[in-house]
């Protein structure tokens, strides 16, 4: 997870093991989708559903 809050700093992974934090479904919205998060997590599965679910490339920029 200390990896993961590296290459995509503001989803507070280096505090979150993986629940839905409310820091974490905020950058969801704010960040978008890196290729790590889970497509069958709720938060993640309705933001792919719409426009601004994001995706990022695996260095983290847009």
């Amino acid at each position: 997870m200390g990896q993961l809050a590296q290459r995509h700093p503001g989803y507070g992974w280096e505090r979150n093991q993986g629940y839905p934090a409310p820091e974490h479904l905020a950058a969801l919205q704010t960040l978008g989708i890196t290729p790590e998060h889970r497509r069958t997590f709720g938060p993640v599965k309705r933001l792919l559903a719409t426009e601004s679910g994001l995706f990022l490339s695996a260095t983290g920029s847009g």
